[in-house]
């Protein structure tokens, strides 16, 4: 039942209803891990005076962050893709 500032969803009757709450649980799991890690480097960089002078000029770091947002898109995509037409 729907009452005033509710912050969930309610109750669900369906499968398909339980797989799409599911789904929502998961990305804002996500979306709160991220916001979190985030606000955390932000933090440390402002907080910390060292700099690392190896992190410059360095294409490993580049690869990790072009590579773990796309591993995070395609957890994201299959159940969602799963959830749509299966």
């Amino acid at each position: 039942m729907s009452t005033w500032f509710m912050f969930m969803f309610q109750e669900s009757n369906s499968y398909y209803a339980d797989n799409l709450i599911s789904f929502h649980n998961m990305v804002m799991m996500i979306i709160i891990m991220i916001s979190t890690l985030t606000v955390y480097i932000i933090m440390d960089l402002f907080l910390n005076k060292f700099s690392n002078l190896f992190l410059m000029k360095n294409h490993n770091i580049e690869i990790i962050w072009t590579v773990i947002p796309i591993i995070i898109l395609l957890i994201i995509c299959f159940p969602s893709l799963k959830i749509l037409y299966l």
